[in-house]
């Protein structure tokens, strides 16, 4: 596929994700079995942030962000937010960027929240922008993430993994989450991101 095929059908994507309203009969359990993958991924790639997740006051899971740019561009997922292991809640994620880059890709991250203010601040919100305070992981081979003490210092730690694509990287900052009913979800694919079974 040319890389201007693939600009076009990723920014047709996010045009479709971003209007997709229809709440489908099995989307919130296609979403869940999603988040269950997504998790299972992040603590088998990268054991160190176990403790991170087993100590979390919650955890925003987002499966399957797509992102597409020609100058000005966006990024679309759905995900659920677990507490204690159970999803209380469902997000969508959407930002907007304006830059050089051109290109497509997709990734997953999750939002570790260590703290009851941070997690409380975040339900809290009608849209929640994740910000400069955040402390930022693209963990990369062997990268000790959950003994770096770094981490202790931040009420939120956002991960971002699974990148596959045209861009040359993914960043969360100034992505805003909406609490949602999940809708039917579009199949990107995986590109290298763990294996999304089919309900």
């Amino acid at each position: 596929m040319s890389r201007r095929g693939i600009l076009a059908g990723g920014g047709a994507a996010l045009v479709l994700a971003g209007c997709s309203n229809a709440v489908g009969g099995n989307a919130a359990a296609q979403l869940d079995a999603r988040v269950d993958q997504t998790h299972q991924y992040l603590l088998q790639t990268y054991p160190n942030a176990a403790p991170l997740v087993q100590n979390a006051k919650g955890v925003l899971y987002m499966p399957l962000m797509t992102e597409a740019a020609l100058g000005v561009g966006g990024s679309y997922g759905q995900g659920a937010l677990r507490i204690g292991g159970a999803t209380v809640d469902y997000y969508s994620a959407t930002q907007a960027s304006v830059g050089f880059q051109a290109g497509a890709q997709q990734y997953a991250h999750v939002l570790i929240f260590q703290t009851d203010q941070a997690l409380a601040a975040f339900r809290g919100a009608t849209g929640w922008v994740a910000g400069a305070d955040a402390f930022y992981a693209i963990p990369a081979g062997g990268m000790s993430l959950g003994a770096d003490t770094i981490t202790a210092q931040y009420p939120v730690v956002a991960m971002i993994f699974g990148q596959s694509g045209l861009m040359a990287g993914a960043a969360i900052e100034g992505t805003k989450y909406t609490r949602i009913i999940p809708s039917g979800l579009i199949d990107f694919g995986s590109l290298g991101l763990p294996s999304m079974q089919r309900g």
